[in-house]
């Protein structure tokens, strides 16, 4: 970068500019490129020619990266066996099946959130399985896909940032060792060197104490089933729930879905069976494929005595995992549809290829995006942000300061593993050198460690939350069919809800040791119950009803032709 040294703040215009620009003109893909522009006209030193090319070469090196196309395939894949689930009338008969027990919105969004328990291994899994498999079921309970997406995207992070055991839980864990180890090394005090080294030994006990401190993501998952049970909802998501139940559409006139499912060729014929197993068993291989998978590529490199559940998930290879898993659920489906004759092998690689189709604008998208992360990457937008801490403060603020950043990291970078990989070589030395304890059986302040190492993992995933940059965002609203802008004004005002309440409640009085966090997280429930029961409105009130409970306006409305399935 010829002419910027030191891009300073400078290295936060693109990212910013990028979100501004899609949340003003709601035009995602013009100002993703807007922002993967900007930066790399930055670091071209202005030149605007050389500033496009640079442009092309980030999205080129996004789309060669191996796990970034692994993810890509992963998501054409699991598109591919969606549209051979739609066209031979598996996924109508999951709805038919699901509408036993969904018989009303509630349930339906009840439904949606209890599923995330079943799929807890991965976000990526948990977001595009559920999406496809459920959107069929909400959008005929007249469940806007706002709301489907929401419920997805802030069960499946929070679940996996959280859960022990999870395709997060090695990378976290290398995270935590390697600062301490490193820090173990560089410092000239035996006696801290031995407890550091302790510390890094010990670094799977130190996430598990660390757990109770996640106050985001664990508010978040309870906010969720708040928002279901209590029947509530404010801001946006109000407005687009009322709009749905209305009969007004189950997407804002005008939103472009992050995917097509739209297409004809996905589309079930009337005078088909509508066999519920032609979905469930290709989504079920896909679960115990993935599984089988993460234990074999962890459990390959150890030996027999070795392979822990932690140390086997800490090896895994996730991508792989999810690679091998959506392929297997491609030819289950398409050999069970074609083995019953209800799908010639022409029509089911049609439906196929449909459902590839489908995901054409998300994987779009997620160049982009990653794109942009990758021109924040060469800006030093994260190292930037990190430094801010370097500053003088008093150490029971360092937990909240580092939530905080974390949060303007992965809003700014579109990535909580970026996110974390970024700011726990930075904090966790800094925690320490601040007088943090690092034994992992306790000592003085050894809280304020453990609220720092928790408040890098839930600010990641808090900003992650909010960014329409994020990847986990992207593949939300690709999954739910959901405009991705919308999905990210949606969303955002609850996800800021529960931040705020997580910041206050809890990041600050368990680092001041004013509350036990089991004490900080009863509280925030609490208020977050008051909050919704004070501001969040039945978007259902005041509709005509039919003798179930729901709208009578969908039979009336023209509904079918409103929704877009």
């Amino acid at each position: 970068m010829p002419d910027i040294i030191d891009p300073g703040w400078l290295s936060l215009v693109p990212p910013l500019v990028a979100i501004l620009l899609a949340l003003w003109t709601r035009e995602v893909v013009l100002s993703l490129f807007a922002g993967v522009w900007m930066g790399a006209l930055f670091l071209a030193g202005f030149d605007p020619l050389s500033g496009t090319a640079g442009a092309l070469d980030f999205l080129i090196d996004a789309l060669t990266d191996p796990d970034h196309m692994a993810i890509v395939a992963f998501s054409l894949l699991l598109g591919g066996m969606v549209g051979v689930m739609s066209r031979s009338g598996g996924t109508k008969g999951v709805v038919d099946v699901l509408e036993r027990f969904a018989t009303d919105r509630t349930r339906g969004q009840l439904l949606t959130w209890f599923s995330a328990l079943l799929i807890f291994f991965d976000d990526y899994a948990n977001t595009l399985i559920r999406g496809n498999a459920l959107r069929p079921m909400t959008d005929r309970l007249d469940i806007s896909r706002e709301k489907l997406a929401y419920i997805v995207d802030s069960t499946a992070a929070p679940l996996a940032v959280s859960a022990v055991v999870t395709t997060w839980i090695g990378f976290e864990i290398t995270q935590i060792r390697d600062a301490l180890a490193s820090l173990a090394a560089q410092t000239a005090d035996p006696e801290l060197a031995q407890q550091l080294q302790v510390g890094a030994d010990n670094a799977f006990t130190i996430f598990l104490h660390s757990i109770p401190y996640l106050f985001y993501p664990i508010f978040a998952l309870g906010f969720v089933l708040m928002v279901v049970l209590m029947r509530r909802d404010f801001g946006p998501m109000y407005h687009a729930e009322r709009r749905a139940a209305s009969g007004g559409g189950l997407l804002r006139p005008g939103a472009m879905p992050a995917a097509d499912t739209s297409l004809e060729v996905l589309q079930a014929s009337d005078d088909q069976p509508h066999r519920w197993y032609n979905a469930g068993v290709p989504v079920l291989a896909v679960v115990v494929v993935a599984l089988a998978s993460l234990w074999g590529t962890g459990a390959a490199g150890l030996a027999p005595e070795e392979r822990t559940i932690r140390a086997v998930i800490g090896q895994a290879d996730p991508f792989a995992a999810l690679l091998w898993a959506s392929f297997t659920g491609c030819a289950v489906a398409i050999l069970m549809v074609v083995a019953q004759r209800i799908l010639t092998v022409q029509e089911a690689l049609e439906a196929w290829l449909g459902g590839l189709q489908s995901m054409l604008l998300a994987v779009v998208i997620l160049a982009l995006a990653w794109g942009l992360g990758g021109v924040t990457q060469d800006l030093g937008t994260g190292p930037f942000l990190a430094s801010l801490l370097q500053d003088t403060l008093p150490l029971a603020v360092l937990p909240g300061l580092v939530f905080v950043v974390a949060a303007l990291t992965a809003f700014s970078t579109g990535t909580s593993w970026g996110t974390m990989a970024i700011l726990f070589p930075v904090v966790i030395p800094l925690a320490v050198a601040m007088g943090a304890g690092v034994g992992s059986a306790g000592g003085e302040h050894y809280g304020i460690l453990l609220g720092t190492v928790s408040s890098v993992m839930a600010g990641a995933v808090f900003g992650d939350h909010s960014s329409p940059i994020s990847d986990t965002t992207v593949l939300s609203s690709m999954a739910s069919a959901c405009d991705l802008v919308d999905h990210v004004r949606t969303q955002l005002p609850y996800a800021l809800v529960v931040a705020g309440v997580a910041l206050v409640v809890g990041e600050l009085p368990a680092a001041l040791e004013w509350l036990h966090p089991i004490w900080a997280l009863l509280i925030g429930f609490v208020i977050l119950y008051a909050i919704l029961r004070l501001f969040g409105r039945d978007p259902v009130a005041g509709l005509e009803l039919d003798g179930g409970g729901e709208p009578a306006s969908r039979a009336a409305s023209g509904r079918e032709t409103q929704r877009i399935d």
